[in-house]
């Protein structure tokens, strides 16, 4: 299989197996939908990496199959293109990438659906695909506009320059710069830290972020409150309203 899932300790590993480069081909991406989708579904995963492995995260799609593709067929495959990267945006707990080497194309597409994206200091993205007189079309012109704004989003995807991991942390297209064999261990221990804490609430805050960002603030309020309302129906609640009176702050042990 092109791509895998393993579970430990709550969180689930997607990971990437196609060398040299993890090519991100029909087959592939198919089967990172079916696993997002699985993740999704199953209680044991609490929290989610999405990993490429040591050297590389995924350097795009696969050029040479779509080189064959003309208009009638990409507009058959577009919509399960971009379906199999929403469905990892969609999982509805924590998602953290851990990108080593290049992601580029729809490696830095697939970056962009995680909630938080910690990269080696050898990591390079971007979105080249101006130099084959295309446009990203995994998600890449809404979702980076939306992480690092149109500006900088414009000026990635009109030049299809790559930006290496210190200007990627300075402009917020990743979170946190490590030396590369950390790189897996600290996403990890992100995503393990979440994978203890309320599933629930977790997922109402995720859904709030995300689903606020999409339309105007009053609406955006309504979301957060239903959401907030809804938690008080909960056992997590309990549990951490009654931790905290009794042992104070950050004791709770969630179910």
């Amino acid at each position: 299989m092109t791509v895998n899932l393993e579970v430990a300790d709550g969180v689930g590993t997607i990971r990437l197996d196609r060398p040299p480069m993890n090519a991100l081909d029909i087959a592939t991406q198919d089967r990172l939908r079916e696993l997002a989708e699985e993740a999704t579904r199953r209680d044991d995963v609490r929290a989610v990496v999405v990993w490429g492995g040591e050297k590389v995260f995924a350097a795009g799609a696969d050029i040479k199959e779509m080189q064959v593709m003309d208009h009638a067929a990409m507009v058959a495959r577009s919509r399960g293109l971009q379906d199999a990267f929403t469905a990892v945006a969609r999982i509805p707990k924590p998602v953290v990438a851990a990108v080593t080497g290049y992601a580029l194309g729809g490696g830095c597409e697939l970056a962009l659906c995680a909630d938080f994206r910690i990269a080696a200091e050898n990591a390079k993205l971007g979105q080249p695909e101006i130099l084959l007189g295309l446009i990203p079309g995994a998600g890449g012109t809404q979702r980076l506009a939306r992480l690092v704004g149109p500006s900088r989003a414009k000026d990635l995807i009109f030049t299809g320059r790559m930006v290496k991991a210190d200007e990627a942390l300075t402009i917020g297209l990743v979170d946190r710069v490590v030396p590369a064999g950390e790189v897996y261990e600290q996403a990890h221990a992100w995503a393990a830290k979440l994978a203890q804490g309320p599933a629930l609430a977790l997922r109402a805050a995720k859904e709030s972020v995300d689903a606020g960002l999409e339309t105007d603030i009053d609406t955006g309020l309504a979301i957060e409150r239903n959401w907030f309302a809804g938690l008080f129906a909960t056992e997590d609640r309990e549990i951490g309203m009654r931790s905290f009176v009794e042992e104070g702050p950050g004791k709770a042990k969630f179910r």
